[in-house]
């Protein structure tokens, strides 16, 4: 069975077949995130084109804001304003004629590490995006868990030291605390920089905070950290273990697995998952 799974990023527009649960290559081009709504649709139309073909049976999309459980109206798309109020999933399907199924794209990025990564022998996950901002997809006893509205899983609003945990666990971090970008910071931290070092450390600390906050509320197996700092996880992993083995339930934190996603187009394994019928993993039927 293939499917077309896209990632409609504040900046990246990317989208690839899903052949039988294995990622074709995948075509990726700059989003006008600031553009009209008439301009993002033809771009999501046009990459679209690019690969659709007689044998695809499906389409599925993650979006960089909540959608309506019932409606899958689009709300809070704050990097690509245009699309807010959209009913992108009955215009797509009235194009292509094909069932097509939309997801906020942290969701999609927990869905793929639970169909096809490192969560793939979990039944509780939970897939934490960190980049510009945070997010966080959530696997509840093998099905995805949403919300009534579309909001579950918005750690990174709550209230913490002053500001929210987005603040100090986002790429941000880096920006507003330090007048530096995540991208230096990196750069630095493998070339041995200490200074940098010890910014991870901070950083770390901070993530280590949120997990917690996650283990209280889910007490979730396992967390896949996805997004931008993934590739920094080596720097700051030991100062994050270090806080959060200071949960004060012992038996959540010795069974608890945290790993830096490996998995190649996590999200848009994860958009065409959402076709895949509940309790099935990695398997798309013919």
């Amino acid at each position: 069975m293939e499917i077309i799974g896209i990632d409609l990023g504040g900046t990246n527009l990317r989208a690839g077949i899903v052949r039988d649960g294995v990622l074709q290559p995948v075509l990726s081009q700059l989003l006008k995130a600031d553009g009209t709504r008439d301009e993002v649709m033809e771009q999501i139309f046009g990459i679209t084109d690019k690969i659709i073909h007689r044998d695809v049976k499906a389409i599925g999309i993650g979006v960089p804001g909540l959608v309506d459980p019932v409606s899958r109206i689009l709300h809070d798309v704050v990097n690509i304003p245009a699309i807010n109020e959209t009913d992108l999933r009955s215009i797509l399907e009235q194009r292509y004629q094909l069932p097509v199924k939309i997801e906020n794209d942290a969701n999609c990025f927990a869905m793929g590490e639970f169909h096809f990564g490192a969560a793939q022998s979990y039944k509780s996950v939970v897939g934490l995006t960190i980049g510009t901002g945070l997010g966080a997809g959530i696997i509840n006893n093998g099905k995805l868990l949403t919300g009534k509205r579309g909001g579950a899983g918005e750690f990174g609003m709550i209230s913490y030291l002053g500001k929210n945990i987005e603040y100090y666990v986002s790429g941000r971090f880096f920006e507003q605390e330090y007048q530096t970008t995540g991208e230096v910071v990196y750069r630095r931290a493998l070339e041995g920089d200490l200074e940098a070092g010890y910014m991870y450390e901070d950083f770390g600390r901070h993530l280590g905070e949120a997990i917690k906050l996650v283990l209280y509320v889910l007490d979730t197996e396992c967390i896949v950290i996805g997004g931008a700092l993934k590739a920094a996880f080596p720097f700051y992993a030991r100062s994050m273990w270090e806080t959060v083995r200071g949960f004060p339930f012992q038996r959540a934190v010795a069974s608890l697995k945290i790993v830096a996603s490996a998995l190649p187009g996590s999200n848009i394994l994860g958009a065409a998952a959402l076709h895949l019928p509940a309790g099935m993993n990695g398997k798309f039927n013919n």
